[in-house]
């Protein structure tokens, strides 16, 4: 597609008038992108029925009260653009290779009174048709009441009878894993999609800056989560892409350390990898840098090896490359610039994990670690050292988009240099005085 189209069609977008996820930041996927999305699924699917179901919506006593806000099954939402508990898409392909197919949406009925206890969510109904881009929407079968008891079975679901009806009215069997047919499609990401992905990067962005500028020795973990998560929300994020890490010194080196308990000292580095979701879509970003605004010499020479590994893999994007590739090239970098720092070895044994993933709906997006790149793809590049003896780990993580000709790199306004991390540092130290 050529960069005059792409832009128009952004433009358009951005322009279309926001009827689904009503007031939501994200606004509604364009009819014409669902139906298409749809098409190529059922041109993809072999001979049989696929089901998507949407999400369930969350008990503030049986789940996690603090993260109980409904959010829609990526796949769900991937095909249809809408947020409603209780919907089951039907996706029919009597003649794979031959048959353009038939999609069946299922809702729950639209309520007979005003809802005054929950928000409203979309219905069976000529609403629920127009966002979903469907000439007919099915009211779909209630669940019945009760739940399971000691001598009584749990209620069963009646489209569950439903969907057995479909297939056995057209000689058809269920395909038991349709996400091996829907991840190529989630792979190239469309005009939308990237709209999405772009803005959750750029939140992001200003998050990790705000954390660069706010940081001092002596906060605590939990504020600078704070002041990441709150940048977030004000930019119109509606939750974060993943669980927020927020490590200082030793904390650096954790992975996955998500407690945010500790206090930050003067001379240790803070790894934060946090990430913003826009219209269902994350990013996912990490950057560290000094507490006190100053790397060390010993800091700044692991963090600029790190940064070496990063920019070689990402110099070596392009179509037709695999992550197993930019990995192997990643390593190649590290090993051949560590020197001593590490000691005798190179600094690769300190680099433990896989050097990206795919990202878009799902923070660790459909993978395909060995699959050649292709234009409209988006993946993270993340490199790191860990040394725990030192209490210091480096990791940096950019979203990229790859492109007819190498990359983008969507979350470039974040500092990567560490002049670049201690001038934004040194300039919010100038501006609380």
């Amino acid at each position: 597609m050529t960069r005059v189209l792409t832009t128009l069609l952004l433009a358009t977008l951005a322009a279309a008038p926001v009827t689904a996820q009503h007031g939501a930041p994200g606004g509604p996927v364009p009819v014409e992108l669902l139906q298409q999305r749809r098409a190529e699924f059922l041109t993809s699917m072999p001979t049989g029925i696929a089901v998507f179901e949407s999400a369930r919506i969350r008990s503030v006593e049986g789940d996690y009260p603090q993260d109980s806000d409904y959010r829609e099954a990526n796949d769900f939402f991937f095909l249809t653009g809408l947020e409603s508990p209780g919907g089951v898409l039907v996706m029919v392909q009597p003649d794979s290779g031959r048959s353009a197919g038939e999609v069946m949406l299922f809702l729950n009925a639209p309520p007979a009174t005003p809802d005054r206890v929950s928000a409203a969510r979309t219905a069976a109904d000529s609403l629920g048709a127009a966002l979903s881009g469907l000439a007919t929407v099915h009211a779909r079968r209630p669940m019945p009441r009760g739940r399971a008891m000691p001598g009584r079975p749990a209620p069963v679901d009646p489209m569950i009878a439903m969907v057995d009806s479909i297939a056995t009215a057209r000689g058809l069997e269920r395909i038991a894993n349709p996400r091996r047919i829907i991840a190529p499609l989630r792979a190239v990401k469309d005009a939308d999609e990237l709209r999405r992905l772009r803005r959750a990067s750029e939140i992001s962005v200003e998050a990790h800056k705000a954390a660069m500028q706010g940081t001092r020795p002596g906060m605590w973990e939990y504020e600078v989560e704070a002041l990441v998560e709150y940048t977030f929300r004000r930019h119109g994020a509606e939750r974060v892409g993943y669980p927020s890490i927020v490590g200082g010194g030793f904390n650096s080196t954790l992975l996955h350390y998500d407690l945010s308990r500790q206090q930050l000292h003067d001379g240790d580095v803070l790894l934060i990898d946090a990430a913003a979701e826009f219209g269902y879509y994350t990013a996912d970003v990490t950057r560290t840098f000094p507490v006190n605004g100053r790397f060390t010499d010993r800091q700044r020479e692991i963090y600029n090896l790190v940064l070496g590994a990063q920019q070689a893999a990402m110099d070596a994007l392009k179509p037709g490359i695999t992550m197993a590739e930019l990995n192997r090239i990643s390593r190649a970098y590290m090993d051949a610039n560590s020197g001593t720092l590490c000691g005798d070895a190179p600094c690769t044994r300190y680099f433990i994990h896989g050097l990206g993933h795919m990202v878009g709906l799902d923070v660790h997006d459909i993978n395909p670690y060995f699959t050649e790149m292709r234009p409209g793809m988006t993946l993270t590049i993340e490199p790191g050292i860990y040394i725990p003896e030192e209490k210091l780990g480096i990791r940096i993580e950019d979203v990229l988009l790859v492109t007819e000709t190498g990359y983008e790199n969507l979350t470039a306004g974040a500092p990567r240099t560490a002049e670049a991390i201690e001038a934004l540092m040194a300039e919010g130290r100038k501006q609380t005085r």
